[in-house]
């Protein structure tokens, strides 16, 4: 499943053909992109120590975290937070005791993130041109985890797996997505991490840009990457 933390597979970055150009020459009118590992970055430094202090391989703590049965609860709004800890917290016991294991669980949990300005400078340029929509797995966190970033207002819409209660790849996220957008799906392009999202975003028909660096961003929105020229 998709993860808050982790990155996406190792794949070369690759884009869908593009649409056929509107009247306006872009080959889409609408931006759908990601959150985390690509907007959002987690700094997950402590809890590799606690990892290390503890006799795991880093990695160890994500591994159990991000298995469906444990992420997918979490990201489609039937858990809380505190709830998934306790999930992970229990995959982690036999090996490392119970108050480690929580231990380490909260610090997963409580990893601090920071935007790339870079992106969010690039995504702003792009709203000014066409809509612009987050499509994230996420949790019911959200709206307060972009309020600290001081995202509030970076897209026209927000489409979040805990609140519809579906998440990427399912086809239905990115419907509801291209619906808040107001375009048709052929007309959207799609930002993401992972592959398997990027997949089945292009077999609805629309124009994808796998991202490794804020570089694949540019390159995929093309002249939506500049600043709009305003009319006198």
């Amino acid at each position: 499943m998709n993860t808050r933390y982790a990155p996406g597979d190792d794949r070369t970055p690759t884009a869908t053909p593009a649409a056929a150009p509107s009247p306006t020459g872009r080959a889409f009118d609408a931006v759908l992109c990601d959150l985390d590992n690509v907007i959002r970055f987690y700094d997950t430094a402590p809890l590799a120590a606690l990892e290390r202090a503890a006799g795991l391989p880093e990695g160890t703590t994500t591994d159990i975290a991000y298995a469906p049965e444990i992420d997918l609860p979490l990201l489609l709004g039937r858990i809380t937070p505190d709830a998934w800890v306790e999930s992970v917290a229990a995959g982690l016991t036999e090996r490392v005791g119970a108050e480690r294991a929580h231990e380490l669980g909260r610090a997963l949990a409580d990893a601090p993130f920071r935007a790339d300005e870079a992106v969010v400078s690039l995504l702003r340029r792009a709203r000014s041109h066409v809509p612009l929509v987050l499509v994230t797995n996420a949790t019911l966190q959200l709206d307060a985890d972009l309020a600290l970033l001081g995202l509030t207002e970076l897209a026209d819409a927000v489409v979040s797996s805990a609140v519809e209660q579906v998440a990427k790849p399912d086809p239905a996220i990115y419907r509801i997505a291209a619906g808040r957008a107001g375009v048709p799906m052929e007309r959207c392009l799609f930002v993401d991490d992972r592959q398997e999202n990027i997949d089945a975003a292009a077999a609805l028909g629309m124009t994808t840009a796998l991202y490794r660096e804020p570089a694949d961003l540019r390159r995929a929105l093309g002249p939506c990457a500049e600043k709009a020229v305003v009319a006198p």
